[in-house]
């Protein structure tokens, strides 16, 4: 796929560059509460812009049903991109209509303009080839060069993502050539031990990965709400735990296989239980007892990996020379389920080799808890994405830039 680097050189000064982003932040109310998404894209905006293109940023925010809803408005995201970049960001209210149309006639050369939400707009994720066709040749209408950066949508098969570099001369941005760069040393350029942690509420979320993985990995460590179907799986008591039934047959598959190819699984030693799930709003005191991962009891649940299996997993991935990572260890978001995920976190800046956090719920804890994020090898603004490339899946997005 051709790179931003032959873009610029082949020059963009005076014409119109349509950036496919991925400004999907997280926002209370009106307040963006991570902007790592928007700071991984900084540099290919800049770089355009300094080369004198008229920059038009695009993207998708949380889950709108095809219509404009205010909570999913990129006029947060516009705001802080202008923050970031030391320079005003013109801002469209509507995605092809006519302010859109406005702010980009309006774009004077090096200058950045951000359009509304692509979801507001019901063609972008349309099942229906011609109705996504049609919103990709009104999006087409306001470019003349298309730069695909926005590497957490490239699984999808939207209009903005799929069908529109289809319609411009297009290049990959530096963030998306920078994750697909990272992927190829977790699948074709591993250098061992292998070790991939994964965690995250639901087993069945990961299933096509740990599938891929068995093939892959020398160890699979295994945590958050999914590690109590495998405990389920063998035989042990849960008490009110999450667990998955209709995935126990397919874990027991996986365990076995995991056996017979020599991939060390490693599953948790000791869990935190409560009564209740904890509140989150007010972060109450949850006062969790610690108990054998094999004797939880009855009415408790578990919510986090305990102190021994910290101490474990850290072992586990100490000597590893590559390790991804998805997904927390347990409910991080409230301090008393905060510390596997910590753990998990602490022994990949720990660790001498090369470290990736898999984007989602795992980077959004690495910034919460307060690590550096340059301590990682690197951190992912896609996880559903980079699941995807590690389950050996074509991504629409990354097809659609190729020549």
């Amino acid at each position: 796929m051709k790179t931003i680097d032959e873009l610029l050189a082949e020059g963009v000064g005076g014409k119109r560059v349509f950036v496919r982003a991925d400004l999907n932040v997280p926002l209370d109310g009106t307040t963006i509460t991570d902007d790592g998404r928007i700071r991984a894209v900084l540099p290919t905006v800049a770089r355009l812009a300094e080369a004198g293109a008229r920059v038009i940023v695009a993207s998708h925010l949380g889950r709108p049903k095809g219509a404009p809803d205010p909570a999913f408005s990129l006029a947060p995201a516009a705001a802080r991109l202008g923050e970031l970049l030391g320079a005003d960001v013109a801002f469209a209210t509507d995605t092809v209509g006519d302010s859109a149309k406005a702010v980009v006639a309006d774009l004077a050369d090096g200058r950045v303009a951000v359009i509304e939400n692509l979801r507001f707009n019901p063609g972008e994720t349309s099942k229906d080839d011609a109705e996504r066709g049609a919103f990709a040749d009104q999006l087409a209408g306001l470019a003349d060069l298309y730069v695909g950066d926005g590497f957490g949508a490239v699984h999808r098969k939207h209009a903005s993502v799929f069908d529109l570099p289809a319609r411009l001369p297009h290049a990959a941005g530096g963030l998306i050539a920078t994750e697909v760069a990272v992927l190829k040393k977790l699948t074709d350029e591993v250098r061992r031990p292998y070790a991939v942690v994964l965690g995250g509420a639901k087993v069945s979320d990961k299933l096509g990965v740990i599938d891929h993985l068995l093939e892959k990995a020398d160890r699979i460590l295994i945590g958050g709400g999914m590690l109590f179907t495998f405990l389920k799986a063998q035989g042990h008591e849960i008490g009110s735990s999450l667990v998955q039934e209709d995935q126990i047959p397919v874990v027991q598959e996986y365990l076995k296989r995991a056996g017979e190819r020599g991939v060390e699984f490693v599953l948790p030693v000791d869990v935190l239980v409560a009564a209740e799930f904890p509140d989150l709003r007010t972060k109450a005191p949850a006062h969790p007892d610690t108990v054998a991962a094999d004797a939880i009891p009855a009415g408790k649940m578990g919510l986090d990996i305990g102190p021994e299996t910290g101490r474990l997993y850290a072992s586990k991935l100490l000597d590893a020379e590559t390790v991804f990572w998805n997904g927390p260890m347990g409910v991080f978001e409230h301090p008393d389920y905060a510390e596997g995920t910590r753990a998990v976190a602490q022994a990949l800046v720990d660790s001498p080799g090369f470290s990736v956090v898999g984007g989602g719920d795992s980077a959004a804890a690495v910034r919460i808890l307060g690590f550096d994020e340059n301590a990682f090898g690197h951190i992912s603004t896609g996880g559903g994405a980079s699941l995807e490339y590690l389950e050996g899946k074509t991504l629409p997005g990354l097809a659609a830039l190729e020549d």
